[in-house]
């Protein structure tokens, strides 16, 4: 034991005290706040960025009322020079492009023959704000070509807003779905993130060891166990610590930026329909503002922590052993090529399953089942369990999981022990498959 914790104490201390390890701590968080403003300050500028549209209208159905201005758009009409006119002015100047609505007194004939000219291929919001358009008018049309009045037709739409409830009375709403499926792509994410990123550098401190030769050294007094052991804990210990940073300076970056600049960082990410909603605000937004943090509160967010702990560790302890197998049959990281898209396509299908089906359905069979697979369950079963799992999947997928780490180190112990003295030769599958057997 004295030895085992002597090699995670080298191991911690030889990540922490790296100079790239100690700048990019602090750097991190810098660069990731100024992508954050940069990408603010981008989507901004976008949504406040008013272009031209040009028309030329050659219909009866559409007046110039018809095409007022708004934030996204200036129509300008140029209906009375003709198409080919109107194409020539359009692009020698800086418009977005020009819409063109053919002759006809047809509803239908037009909506199917309406054109946009453009330099370059519009944006979807470009091309769907212009529909929105053209659709509230043709459809008005229609209606009133079927003598049904418009203003009854108006007074007889109705907004249903539907209330989430389960069967024990506990109320939700659509945003709590929300803030629920954020929270468990944000946990699948990291872990991903942490696996790929600290279990890639076991493997790199074990290839740089063995191809200096100082693992003969290390392995004359330690057993190579405890060696592969050491390496994963050292180097999880100091990647802990490196996000605890990084989570401590972003909260005071993020802080420290909202009182200094007087920035609402809840409102932050609001598009501009939000900005408009919010200055609406009554008595009642408020009353729901205060019930959406009582759901919050509601949320079992003591929980969500120790399993967010346990498969953060049980998943990262999994594979990082499997990634000091591989850099035990390597001596170098060319070669390890081979061996890391059988380690990484686990990881990608978790993510997978966790976007396209988690999701929209999170106690369906597909999500259930790579929620119990141990190889996919650290990424999975963290975004399904903000939606509430049932203790013995829970149970279940950990006990696999940890089942399976103890059999990956079991294996890993063996490829690593005769793999780490393996010098000038590059190892196969068949290879690893006789050091597993010896």
């Amino acid at each position: 034991m004295n030895k085992l914790m002597l090699i995670i104490r080298r191991e911690f201390l030889a990540k922490v005290k790296n100079r790239s390890f100690i700048v990019m701590t602090f750097v991190s968080p810098l660069l990731m706040v100024g992508m954050m403003a940069l990408v603010g300050f981008l989507t901004k500028s976008s949504l406040e960025k008013k272009s031209t549209v040009a028309y030329v209208n050659e219909s009866e159905l559409f007046t110039e009322k018809d095409f007022p201005d708004n934030s996204l758009f200036d129509f300008e009409d140029l209906s009375d020079i003709g198409l080919d006119k109107a194409k020539t002015i359009v692009t020698e100047s800086g418009h977005e492009g020009l819409l063109y609505i053919p002759k006809s007194d047809s509803v239908e004939w037009v909506a199917e023959h309406i054109q946009f000219f453009s330099k370059e291929a519009p944006g979807m919001v470009t091309i769907e704000e212009l529909e929105s358009v053209l659709e509230s008018k043709l459809h008005r049309l229609k209606v009133k070509k079927m003598n049904i009045d418009l203003d009854k037709l108006d007074q007889s739409k109705v907004k249903v807003d539907i209330g989430l409830e389960n069967f024990s009375g506990v109320k939700s709403s659509k945003f709590i779905n929300g803030v629920k499926m954020a929270m468990g792509i944000g946990a699948g994410y990291l872990v991903m993130m942490f696996i790929i990123i600290y279990g890639a550098s076991v493997m790199r401190s074990v290839i740089e060891e063995k191809t200096s030769r100082i693992i003969e050294v290390i392995i004359s007094s330690v057993k190579p166990f405890q060696l592969m052991l050491g390496k994963i804990i050292g180097t999880a210990s100091a990647g802990l610590l490196q996000f605890i940073i990084w989570g401590i300076l972003l909260a005071v970056i993020l802080l420290g930026s909202a009182t200094f600049f007087d920035v609402d960082i809840a409102s932050t990410n609001t598009m501009s329909t939000s900005t408009m909603a919010m200055q609406q605000v009554d008595v009642q937004a408020l009353s729901e503002t205060q019930n959406l943090i009582t759901e919050l509160l509601s949320l079992p967010l003591i929980s969500m922590f120790f399993s967010f702990i346990l498969y953060f560790l049980c998943g990262y302890l999994l594979y990082s052993s499997i990634y000091a197998a591989i850099g035990a049959a390597v001596d170098n990281e060319t070669d390890t090529q081979q061996f890391m898209f059988p380690v990484l396509m686990p990881l990608m299908i978790g993510v997978y399953v966790g976007f396209a089906t988690v999701i929209n359905d999170p106690h369906g069979m597909v999500s259930t089942v790579f929620s119990l697979i141990p190889l996919t369950s650290p990424i999975v079963m963290l975004m399904r369990i903000p939606f509430g799992v049932p203790f013995w999947q829970l149970a279940l997928s950990l006990s696999l999981l940890i089942v399976t780490f103890l059999g990956a180190v079991w294996l890993a112990a063996k490829i690593y022990r005769i793999g780490i003295l393996m010098y000038g030769k590059k190892a196969s599958y068949k290879e690893i498959y006789k050091w597993i057997k010896y």
